[in-house]
């Protein structure tokens, strides 16, 4: 299937985009876009999927709902499914493998866009391979999405020093939203949290709701325009 895809370009596209990006486990299988010309910011958002073996794609409905929020927010964006899902090569690695897929892509963003602040986003498990490798990436700006706290050994990784944003439904039947709650209070500083009221972990419903809520949260770590 890898092979019906193009291989990646020399440069970012410039309108709407999918091809075959190299990765740690073969092919990666990435999808990009721009926002208005008029509205872009100097400034690239990777945005990583639920898991995959409940079968989290890039497509995922709030993967693309948060890709939405970010391009209309000035930002390029990029989605990528990791290995083993969709076109891209290998098998689940249960983190490991998935945030090396992750530093390929943000690799390659930092090589044909040497100039954009680099925003890492996710949902989910997505979150989670965001979260740790946001300091690693040196990140200008993190967002997750139903961060699942609990499930994974949140309390070993470094935790980043840019702007952080985490959106929490308190309604989520996957991930334990109090738990989510408490791990936030031990952090030091705390990310800028936004609760959901009766949203549960997919977000049907509230998907609009969660597009603005990111708007409004990210718009003062927003980097410059662009001047072309």
């Amino acid at each position: 299937m890898s092979d019906a895809l193009p291989p990646a370009p020399s440069g970012f596209p410039d309108v709407p985009a999918t091809f075959a990006l190299p990765g740690p486990a073969g092919t990666l299988e990435v999808a990009t876009a721009v926002p208005e010309a008029g509205e872009a910011r100097a400034g690239t958002a990777v945005i990583c999927h639920p898991n995959p073996q409940q079968g989290g794609t890039m497509r995922n409905k709030v993967v693309t709902m948060l890709e939405r929020a970010l391009r209309e927010s000035g930002l390029a964006t990029v989605r990528f499914n990791f290995r083993g899902i969709g076109a891209s090569t290998g098998a689940f690695d249960h983190g490991d493998g998935e945030s090396g897929d992750l530093v390929a892509v943000a690799q390659w963003v930092r090589q044909v866009r040497p100039g954009d602040a680099l925003w890492l986003a996710g949902f989910s498990f997505g979150s989670y391979i965001a979260l740790r490798s946001a300091r690693s990436l040196g990140a200008d700006a993190l967002i997750t999405v139903a961060p699942p706290a609990g499930r994974y050994e949140f309390a070993e990784l470094a935790m980043p020093t840019c702007p952080w944003l985490v959106v929490q439904g308190e309604d989520d039947e996957v991930v334990d939203p109090q738990g989510v709650f408490d791990w936030i209070e031990t952090l030091d500083p705390k990310p800028t949290l936004i609760r959901m009221p009766e949203t549960g972990h997919f977000f049907h419903r509230r998907l609009m709701d969660l597009r603005g809520a990111v708007k409004n949260a990210v718009r003062p770590w927003l980097p410059g325009k662009t001047t072309a």
